[in-house]
């Protein structure tokens, strides 16, 4: 995989089987935010290019030679795991791109291509798995009724600046596999990998038409494909605000609407996981990474420690500790283990909640500034120091909001009625973890916790396998497993009767 002539050229929309400029020929470049210097330049468009997409997706839906939807399920599962064989090739060209377009450092890039090839892999052997429908009795031998699932239509997926190829992925293979033509919509901060995946698409031979993209801001772009008539579906990932927009303008032509909204996660520390050295240090580790992985601007960040009491001051100040030595700068450069902030404005927006929280009271133990330069850390990157904020209480703005960035809050509690209160109180529902030695207490508190996914002695990860998603304004539908599957589908029930007779409900 190499960047193409049409790329370099802003040639980033692809509809109906063509790489085009944007109607308008207007053009966007593409900053690295570990110097803030441009390195891509993408087509910039909006609602002529988008409804140019959409009509390349409705007619490799609808008809055309060999439509998508009536290929067999074998032949999309083996298309499927072409696309991942074509990912594990590429590996080391994608992790870079990912690593330069959204901050992170190479070896996280490497692991989100490993994981989107196991989602492609994943959803190929379970659609090749299904049986051929679910058989109702109808008490009858004369009867045959059988509910079926059949793909949506066109669906518009719109992906986050955060995980580009990834949260591409948990999208655009359930959608192929039930046998679906889309039009994706990636960040138009971090389209790179978006496009690159198109590509791989392609040579993988899927049909002219079921694979677009629309390369272009959120207020043409993605607000046309939430409204689009001839759209059947739309996922959306992202925040709270954009979503409420997407579930309103979908709501008009009563598509289906998946929603992932983003979290304010709660990671829940009892004493007694701390109870050895071993305990301790993993405790704190695991604190570590579920804050500060990708300078924390990861939906299910557990941006919200809550510790006991009685380990409190001991476990905040080894957290604070480690937090300092956390070793910033340019994500390709070797030893560094955290990344810039993808953007100005998002290094802002978190320089504002941690200026808000110290007005409120809250006590900085680590972090709280901008780096000074380094031979890895240009001084235009856009890097943010790890901080952690002792003292929090439920009514700072820092406690309850999203910040997206790499702060770490600490609130305590004294028992478990007290932790699990702490934990739920929170508008969003996506994820969260309990860390303790007592078996029953995990079962107990992790039973009540008001979150899509409970990890318990660990934190962050997910298995294909299993559904994503929320409670709350975290959002609505599942990504990931069987139900990721059958958000891309409608079901049907099919009545056949074997030996018809008149009804003669009225009299002739």
């Amino acid at each position: 995989m190499s960047d193409s002539t049409e790329q370099q050229a802003g040639k980033t929309i692809h509809a109906g089987g063509e790489w085009l400029e944007a109607v308008s020929g207007a053009t966007r470049e593409i900053l690295d935010p570990a110097d803030a210097l441009p390195f891509a330049v993408v087509a910039e468009g909006d609602e002529k290019d988008t409804d140019i997409a959409v009509a390349a997706a409705r007619s490799a839906f609808d008809g055309g030679e060999g439509p998508w939807p009536r290929t067999s399920v074998a032949e999309r599962a083996a298309l499927l795991r072409r696309v991942a064989d074509l990912l594990v090739r590429d590996r080391e060209e994608l992790g870079l791109l990912e690593s330069r377009d959204a901050g992170k450092t190479l070896e996280e890039g490497r692991v989100d291509i490993d994981c989107v090839a196991d989602a492609f892999r994943y959803f190929a052997d379970l659609v090749v798995g299904e049986g051929g429908g679910r058989v109702v009795d109808a008490g009858s031998d004369d009867i045959h009724s059988v509910v079926v699932h059949e793909p949506v239509g066109v669906c518009a997926l719109i992906t986050p600046w955060n995980y580009p190829l990834l949260q591409a992925s948990w999208k655009i293979a359930p959608a192929l596999a039930a046998g679906n033509t889309f039009v994706v919509k990636p960040s138009e901060i971090t389209p790179l990998t978006t496009i690159a995946l198109i590509r791989l698409l392609v040579e993988a031979g899927l049909p002219v038409g079921v694979a677009n993209i629309v390369t272009g801001p959120g207020h043409t772009v993605g607000a046309r494909l939430a409204e689009h008539p001839e759209v059947d579906l739309v996922s959306f990932t992202g925040g709270l605000v954009s979503g409420t927009k997407v579930a309103r303008a979908a709501a008009v032509t009563v598509k289906k609407v998946a929603l992932e909204l983003g979290g304010k996660n709660p990671n829940v520390v009892f004493a007694d996981a701390c109870a050895t050295e071993e305990g301790f240090d993993t405790a704190v580790d695991q604190a570590l990474n579920a804050a500060f992985i990708h300078s924390g601007q990861v939906c299910s960040a557990g941006s919200r420690l809550i510790v006991e009491e009685s380990v409190r001051e001991r476990f905040v100040a080894e957290l604070a500790r480690r937090a300092g030595a956390i070793r910033l700068g340019r994500g390709t450069e070797d030893g560094v283990e955290c990344g810039p902030l993808v953007s100005e404005q998002q290094r802002e927006k978190t320089e504002a909640y941690v200026a808000s929280a110290l007005a409120e009271g809250a006590v900085l133990r680590a972090g709280g500034s901008r780096p000074e330069p380094s031979g890895t850390r240009p001084a235009t990157g856009y890097f943010y120091e790890p901080t952690v904020l002792d003292q929090c209480h439920r009514e700072m703005r820092v406690v309850r909001e999203e910040v997206f960035g790499p702060v770490l809050t600490v609130e305590t509690f004294r028992t478990e009625e007290e932790a699990v209160a702490l934990a739920n109180d929170t508008e969003y529902g996506l994820a969260g973890a309990v860390w303790t030695a007592d078996a029953g207490r995990a079962r107990r508190v992790a039973g009540r916790l008001r979150h899509g996914t409970v990890w318990i002695n660990d934190f962050h990860p997910y298995l294909p396998q299993a559904e994503w998603g929320g409670f709350g304004k975290s959002g609505v539908g599942r990504e990931l497993g069987p139900a990721g599957l059958a958000e891309y589908r409608e079901t049907k029930h099919v009545y056949q009767n074997l030996a018809p007779k008149p009804v003669r409900w009225f009299a002739g």
